[in-house]
């Protein structure tokens, strides 16, 4: 049967000593956010992760969801009553405003949650995730109407949300889009069109689903420039509140999908459905884009989340799988051989995806807290600076995270031998399941685009040169016992100033040379990122090693960490010497020779 259990002890670390949560009091929502309070928060979501959601992940990706002849969708077998339990203990509305029905708490906190939900079930938690994307985009362009009336139940989880985009002819250019709304008179538009994988579409968790839905209004220009966002109830509410009648909304059919089996992901008919302009008219991207921006994050974390569940499993089963002998001479004499857990190779599969999973988890929970400063800091030089940052990283997040995600689920399931190619080990399901991350909410050769394309020149490239201060000044303070860190990061990071500059000199003259060193790019920012968060959970751990204690905890910190900056931080080199290759032979054969 597959491990995991929630990396609460891990989080706390990072958020309390790396991050400095209680530095930021002056927040608004963070001086509730005592250590105490995050802490009680932490272990109640870990054991709302452990001990409801896991137990139903193995067994759901076997049942799947079903569609019955009357257009009705139901989840496997415990997956109601485990959502109730997400939405019954308030997790659905943890930074939301309190006005709304939320807590309030900082977006960072929620942000673990996602962690630990997307690491136990992560079909499971695609309802109550997207429901979370939904009510941020109502709560910046939603009317005052439309949030007083849908996101108390949303908050509450009585009603959950979606995100409908894709089109059958169309999925990234969204430009193509043909659903249409038509003004009915009252201030509503009848929406018609066909959505495809439309994740929680419809199924039986809740009483009912709000679908946001990018249409083109009759006469709208055409392009990008003419698409608006609206609202469609699943079921229609009345004035009072109350459910009404049935909207002409269906689904028409469940994907069969590679993983994620658990998530219904559908095929959604609007057949002159009922919607209200959310934002303004022929805006609507500018309104999704809020929704899009928190999903890619999120996707991001389910990457991270099926990296940690599949790391977990791999350990447990490599101190128990017996194999052959160590190479330095037998360790377990008394048995009839040794655990696989003492040969190099198996370490150095572990050790790489741990030393990835601890540095990935730094960095979300870092770009979730630039969004907590963006929205509830009062100086604006620090929202902007917030601003440039969460933006510059997004694309990282969603891309090289979901990547290497990837990349560790099919590592880890190679610990496992033949074992880990039959279903009853679970760890098929990691791989098929975290595949998906790296498509959805655009697919990552077009996150690398979105950086090189529009987030690195943006604004004159003041982002990255937010993050290279931010960088270069952390190093600036790096104390002897802190080389074996801080040096390596500095290679790195002459490795992405080089490439940067590269691409500023030859990107201009002809575009496919950034196109084609996009990739490479994204991964090379990652991991001096990644790197930048060792450095940052290094000093962090030597200072906690410095006042006793648990030493061996911190020691064993410090060593994952060295194992990064020497076997997978150098790879800036690499990626720097694929972008200075350019685009000649990737561009040089005619289509015809493929």
């Amino acid at each position: 049967m597959p491990q995991y259990r929630a990396p609460v002890d891990d989080t706390l670390f990072l958020l309390n000593d790396v991050l400095g949560l209680q530095g930021r009091s002056n927040l608004a929502g963070f001086a509730d956010a005592t250590p105490d309070v995050v802490e009680a928060v932490l272990r109640e979501g870990g054991k709302l992760a452990d001990e409801i959601l896991a137990p139903v992940n193995q067994a759901g990706d076997r049942e799947g969801c079903t569609r019955h002849p009357d257009g009705r969708v139901t989840t496997p077998t415990g997956f109601k009553a485990a959502y109730d339990a997400y939405a019954g203990g308030g997790w659905m509305g943890l930074s939301v405003p309190e006005a709304f029905g939320g807590q309030g708490l900082p977006q960072v906190i929620n942000t673990a949650i996602q962690d630990f939900a997307s690491g136990a079930n992560l079909a499971l938690s695609m309802y109550p995730g997207l429901t979370q994307g939904a009510v941020a985009a109502l709560l910046v362009h939603g009317s005052e109407e439309q949030k007083a009336r849908y996101l108390p139940k949303m908050v509450e989880g009585a009603w959950t949300g979606t995100m409908n985009l894709t089109e059958p002819h169309c999925g990234t250019d969204l430009g193509l889009l043909r659903t249409k709304a038509a003004p009915q008179g009252d201030g509503s538009y009848a929406i018609t069109g066909t959505k495809i994988f439309i994740s929680a579409g419809e199924h039986d968790l809740s009483e009912n689903i709000v679908h946001l839905v990018l249409a083109r209004i009759e006469g709208a220009p055409a392009g990008t420039k003419g698409i608006s966002l609206f609202l469609v109830p699943k079921v229609l509410v009345n004035e009072d509140g109350s459910l009404g009648a049935r909207n002409d909304v269906s689904c028409g059919s469940i994907e069969h999908k590679m993983g994620i089996h658990g998530n219904s992901t559908c095929v959604m008919n609007y057949d002159g459905a009922t919607g209200w302009l959310v934002g303004e008219a022929n805006r609507g991207l500018n309104a999704m884009f809020v929704m899009m921006n928190e999903a890619r994050l999120a996707v991001g974390v389910q990457g991270l989340g099926q990296s940690e569940a599949a790391y977990q499993s791999a350990v447990a089963y490599a101190k128990d799988r017996l194999q052959g002998r160590a190479l330095t001479g037998a360790k377990a004499p008394e048995r009839a051989a040794d655990p696989i857990i003492v040969h190099p190779d198996i370490r150095r599969t572990l050790m790489q995806i741990r030393a990835f999973n601890e540095a990935a988890r730094a960095l979300v929970l870092w770009t979730a807290l630039q969004g907590d400063v963006l929205h509830r800091a009062e100086d604006a030089k620090e929202r902007q600076t917030a601003d440039d940052l969460m933006g510059l990283m997004t694309p990282v997040v969603k891309g090289v995270l979901t990547d290497r995600g990837f990349a560790n689920a099919v590592e880890a399931q190679q610990v496992f031998g033949g074992h880990g190619y039959v279903e009853e080990w679970g760890m098929s399901q990691f791989v098929r399941d975290a595949r998906i991350a790296m498509i959805y909410e655009g697919a990552n050769g077009i996150q690398a685009m979105d950086l090189i394309g529009r987030k690195l020149p943006k604004d004159g490239g003041r982002a990255m040169m937010a993050f290279l201060g931010e960088v270069q000044a952390f190093l600036k303070e790096s104390g002897e016992d802190e080389a074996a860190f801080a040096k390596p990061l500095q290679a790195a990071l002459g490795d992405l100033q080089q490439a940067t500059m590269w691409l500023m000199q030859n990107a201009m003259g002809n575009p496919d040379n950034a196109g084609a060193g996009a990739t490479d790019y994204m991964h090379l920012l990652g991991l001096v990122a990644l790197g930048y968060m060792w450095c940052r959970i290094a000093r962090a751990a030597l200072a906690r090693k410095a006042e006793g204690g648990d030493t061996a905890r911190w020691e064993s910190k410090l060593v994952t960490g060295r194992f990064f900056m020497e076997r997978s931080l150098p790879e800036t080199a690499l990626r720097l010497a694929r972008i200075r290759a350019g685009a000649g032979t990737t561009m040089a054969l005619a289509a015809e020779a493929f």
